[in-house]
C-alpha cells in the first residue's frame, strides 16, 4: 500500500509540469509576437523619422557658408601707377602661376618690360570680366600700354580680387561651394577608384566592397581598408559624427538607403565634394575639394592638374596623416597608389600615369595666398559689418564682401615697418626688443582703408593696436588747437609768447609745459610754433583760446570719444587708437569734410546680388578758409619743422602735411601726414609704456618715409579758397615785409585778417618790387 501511495503523487507532479512547459511556450511566442510588432513599428517610426530628417535637412540649407572678404580688385589701364613688381604682388596673392608661357588662366609670364597674363575673369554686381589673355607694358613706374594677345587694345580691365578672408560659423568651419560641373573629371574618377567603386552600382552600401574589405584587412593582418560607400561617408560627415561607435554604423545604413532613394548619384556626389573634410588650418577646419584646391596649391579647382587632384583624393582617407606639408613621403605614396590604380582602371594611360607619379606634390606653402593674411583689416571689416548685419547672416549665408584693402599697399607698409624694426633693432640692440608698432593707411580723397597693421608680427589674430590701442598722441594734438586759433581770429604769423609757463590748477598743483630741448624761444610766430612743435607757445595758446573749443574741435575733425578738460590735453596727454588718429588727420587733408574711414564697399549674397553699400560720405564741419591755413602750417613741418627730415627720402617735388609726435618722457612715437593721394599714421612704442630711445621723428616717421616713398604719390596741393590772400612777412616777427626783404615769406591770410604791422623793410601798397628794380622800370618806361 505505501508504493502506491508514492507513485500516483508522482504522476501528477509530472502533468503538472507538463502543462506549465506547455503554457510557457504559449505565453514566448505571444511575447515574441509582441515584441516583434513593437520592432517593427519602432523601425518603421525610426525610418520615417530619419527620412524626414535626411530630406530637410539634404533639402534646406546644407551649409553655413562663411561670408567671403575681398580686397579690391587691381584695375588695369594705359597710364596705371603700377610697377611689374607691384603686378607680381597682387598676382602671387591670387594664387596665378609664374611660367615661361601663360597657356591656361591662372597663368602669368614675365620678361623685364612686359606681363602676359590669361587671366580667369570675374562675376563683379556692375558685370562680368570675362577671362582674357592680356598682354602689358611697363616703364620703371606705371603701364605703358594694355592689349589682347589678339593685339586689341584695352582701355580698362580689373583682375579678379583677392580673397582675404572669412567669417567662419562658431565650428569654424570654411569651404568654397562648388558645382558638380566645377570638378576636374580626373577628381571624380580617382574618388570613386580609390573610395567607391561601385558607386554607380549600389544603393547607398555595398557588400561586395564590404566583402573586398574585409578579405584585404584579413591579409594585412590589420584595418587598412574599410567597406564604406561615399554615400555612407557623406551621411557619417553630414548627418551624424565620426564616432567609430556600433550604434553610428548601425543608423549609417538605413539612412545612405533612404538617402539614394530620394537623390540622384549625382546630387549625392556633389555634396560630398563639399562636405568631405581635408585638414585642418589653425581652428579652421578645412572642407570640400573648393577649399582644399586654394589650400593646397593655391590655385582654382579646375586649374588642378592629374597628379594635384590625386593627391586630393587619397588624402580623403587620411587627411591628417596623409598631411602633404607634414608627411610628403606618406602622402607621395598615397598620391601614388590612386594614380595606380586609376591607370589599372583604364582612367588614365601609361604616359599620364608615369608623368603624375613623378611630378612633385606642388603644395604651396601656408600663407601663399593672403587670405587670412590680414587679421588687423579684416577686425575693422568685421566691426563696420556688425553695425547692420547679424553674426548668424554673417558666417551661414555665403556673404560676399568687397573691400578698400590694397594688397599691394599693404605689403609695402609691412615692408617698411619690418625694415624700419631690423634698423632700430641694429641701432639700439635690446632696449628695444620688446617694441610694438602699428600702421592705418587711407585714401585721403575718398577716406577708404587701404592698409592696416596690428602688430609688428603683422599677421598676429590677437590684440589690435591699430584699433584698440589707447596711446597718449603727443604733438599729433596740435593741429587742433592751432585750428581752434585760427578759428578765432589768430592767424600764421600771429606772435606766440614761447617763455617759461607756470599754470596754477584748481587742486593747488601747477603745470609747467617744457620744450623738447628744454629751452624757450620768447616770441615766435603761430606757424613757427607748430612746424617746430613748441610746448609751451602751444599751452599758452590752448588756454588763451579755451580747453572746450579745442575739445570742440576734435569733435568736429571726427574723434568721438570724450575728452577730459585737462590742460595737458593741449600736449597730446588723451589716449587715441592710430585709426582715431587717421580719423581726424583725415578731415584735415580732406579740407574739412569729414570723411569716416570705411573698409567696405559693396556687400552681395552668395549669387553676386547687391544687398547694400558703402558710398563716399562727406560733412563739412570746418570751415575751408581757416583749414587752408593749417594745411599750410603743416607743410611747413614737413620743409623745415620737425619732419624736414622726408625729403632726404622723397622727391622736393611731392608736397606732403603732417605731424610728428612724442608722448610724455618718451613712452609713444607717432607721426601721422599725407599727400594728394595717400595719409598714413604710425605708432610705435611698447605695450608697458616703457620709455623709448628715439621720438616720434626718430621711429614712426622713419616708418612713414619709407613706406610713402614705395608708393606713387600725388603731390598734396589744396585749392586755394577764394576768400584767401597771399602776403609777404617777416619769417622772424610776422611784420608786413616785401618779396625782395630777407627773412621775406609768403603766407596764406583770410582777407582783411593780414598784419598791419611793418618789418624793418617792408613794401608800401602798389610796390611788390624792391628799389633797384622799380628804377629799371622808370627807365624803360621813360624812353619808351
Amino acid at each position: 500500500m505505501a508504493r502506491k501511495k508514492t507513485t500516483k503523487p508522482t504522476k501528477r507532479k509530472t502533468a503538472r509540469r507538463t502543462n506549465k512547459k506547455s503554457n510557457s511556450g504559449f505565453i514566448s511566442k505571444a511575447t515574441l509576437f509582441k515584441l516583434l510588432f513593437t520592432f517593427v513599428v519602432l523601425l518603421g517610426l525610426l525610418t520615417l523619422l530619419l527620412d524626414v530628417q535626411i530630406r530637410s535637412q539634404f533639402e534646406g540649407k546644407r551649409w553655413a557658408v562663411p561670408a567671403k572678404v575681398f580686397a579690391r580688385p587691381l584695375e588695369l589701364y594705359a597710364g596705371a601707377p603700377l610697377s611689374i613688381q607691384d603686378l607680381k604682388i597682387e598676382l602671387r596673392g591670387l594664387g596665378y602661376q609664374f611660367v615661361s608661357k601663360a597657356s591656361r588662366p591662372g597663368q602669368a609670364a614675365f620678361s623685364a618690360s612686359r606681363a602676359i597674363i590669361a587671366t580667369r575673369g570675374f562675376a563683379f554686381t556692375d558685370g562680368q570680366e570675362p577671362a582674357r589673355k592680356l598682354v602689358i607694358d611697363f616703364n620703371q613706374h606705371a603701364v605703358t600700354s594694355l592689349s589682347e594677345a589678339n593685339g586689341n587694345d584695352l582701355a580698362l580691365v580689373r583682375l579678379e580680387p583677392v580673397l582675404i578672408g572669412g567669417i567662419y560659423p562658431l565650428n569654424n568651419e570654411d569651404r568654397d561651394l562648388i558645382q558638380l560641373d566645377d570638378a576636374p573629371q580626373t577628381l571624380i574618377d580617382a574618388l570613386i577608384a580609390i573610395e567607391d567603386r561601385d558607386f554607380y552600382q549600389h544603393y547607398g552600401i555595398s557588400p561586395k566592397g564590404i566583402a573586398r574589405a574585409m578579405v584585404a584587412n584579413i591579409k594585412a593582418g590589420g584595418f587598412v581598408q574599410g567597406g564604406s560607400t561615399l554615400t555612407q561617408q557623406l551621411i557619417k560627415n553630414f548627418y551624424l559624427t565620426s564616432d567609430r561607435s556600433l550604434i553610428r554604423k548601425l543608423l549609417e545604413i538605413p539612412m545612405a538607403v533612404l538617402l539614394e532613394l530620394h537623390y540622384s548619384k549625382d546630387d549625392i556626389l556633389e555634396a560630398y565634394l563639399n562636405e568631405v573634410y581635408l585638414g585642418q588650418d589653425g581652428a579652421r577646419a578645412i572642407h570640400g575639394f573648393g577649399l582644399g584646391a586654394n589650400y593646397f596649391f593655391a590655385q582654382p579647382i579646375h586649374e588642378l592638374k592629374l597628379h594635384q587632384v590625386a593627391l586630393m583624393a587619397g588624402m580623403v582617407k587620411g587627411p591628417s596623416y596623409f598631411d602633404p606639408r607634414r608627411h610628403p613621403q606618406r602622402a607621395t605614396k598615397r598620391r601614388n597608389l590612386v594614380l595606380k590604380v586609376l591607370f589599372e582602371q583604364g582612367e588614365i594611360t601609361q604616359e599620364q600615369y608615369q608623368q603624375a607619379s613623378t611630378a612633385p606634390l606642388d603644395v604651396v606653402e601656408k600663407g601663399t595666398l593672403l587670405k587670412e593674411a590680414y587679421p588687423a583689416y579684416l577686425d575693422l571689416v568685421k566691426r563696420q559689418l556688425r553695425r547692420h548685419y547679424r553674426d548668424d547672416d554673417l558666417n551661414s549665408e555665403g556673404l560676399r564682401i568687397f573691400t578698400s584693402l590694397d594688397p599691394i599697399t599693404q605689403n609695402q607698409a609691412e615692408t617698411a615697418l619690418k625694415s624700419t624694426f631690423a634698423n632700430l633693432e641694429k641701432t639700439y640692440g635690446k632696449r628695444v626688443e620688446k617694441l610694438q608698432g602699428s600702421m592705418v593707411v587711407t585714401d585721403p580723397q575718398t577716406g577708404e582703408v587701404l592698409a592696416v597693421i596690428g602688430d609688428r608680427n603683422t599677421r598676429y589674430k590677437g590684440f589690435n593696436r591699430a584699433l584698440d590701442s589707447l596711446r597718449p598722441i603727443g604733438s599729433l594734438v596740435k593741429p587742433a588747437v592751432y585750428l581752434t586759433a585760427l578759428e578765432n581770429g589768430y592767424t600764421l604769423s600771429t606772435p606766440l609768447d614761447d617763455s617759461p609757463y607756470v599754470l596754477d590748477l584748481p587742486n593747488g598743483q601747477t603745470w609747467e609745459p617744457q620744450n623738447f630741448d628744454k629751452q624757450s624761444h620768447s616770441e615766435v610766430t603761430l606757424i613757427e610754433a607748430l612746424a617746430k612743435s613748441y610746448n609751451i607757445s602751444t599751452a599758452r595758446l590752448g588756454m588763451e583760446v579755451g580747453l572746450d573749443n579745442v575739445i570742440d574741435t576734435l569733435v568736429r575733425l571726427g574723434i568721438k570719444r570724450r575728452f577730459d578738460a585737462y590742460p595737458s590735453l593741449l600736449l597730446g596727454a588723451q589716449g587715441l587708437s592710430p585709426l582715431e588718429v587717421a580719423t581726424m588727420y583725415q578731415t584735415i587733408a580732406a579740407n574739412g569734410f569729414q570723411m569716416p574711414p570705411r573698409a567696405i564697399r559693396t556687400v552681395t549674397d552668395s549669387q553676386g546680388t547687391a544687398l547694400s553699400s558703402y558710398p563716399f560720405q562727406l560733412k563739412q564741419t570746418v570751415d575751408s578758409d581757416d583749414i587752408f591755413l593749417l594745411q599750410t602750417a603743416m607743410q611747413d613741418v614737413t620743409h623745415q619743422g620737425t619732419a624736414r627730415s622726408i625729403y632726404q627720402s622723397l622727391p622736393a617735388s611731392v608736397n606732403v602735411a603732417g605731424k610728428t609726435g612724442t608722448s610724455d618722457e618718451q613712452r609713444d612715437s607717432w607721426f601721422a601726414g599725407f599727400s594728394g593721394n595717400r595719409l598714413a599714421v604710425v605708432w610705435l612704442g611698447e605695450d608697458d609704456n616703457s620709455p623709448l630711445p628715439f621720438t616720434g621723428s626718430g621711429g614712426a616717421l622713419k616708418v612713414w618715409k619709407q613706406f610713402m616713398a614705395s608708393q606713387s604719390l600725388q603731390s598734396f596741393h589744396a585749392t586755394t579758397p577764394d576768400n584767401i590772400e597771399w602776403v609777404w612777412v617777416d619769417d622772424d616777427n610776422g611784420k608786413l615785409s616785401a618779396e625782395y626783404c630777407e627773412n621775406a615769406r609768403q603766407l596764406p591770410f583770410v582777407s582783411g585778417t593780414a598784419p598791419e604791422l611793418t618789418a624793418d623793410c617792408f613794401a608800401k601798397p602798389g610796390e611788390d618790387k624792391d628799389p633797384i628794380s622799380r628804377s629799371i622800370d622808370w627807365l624803360k618806361d621813360w624812353f619808351e
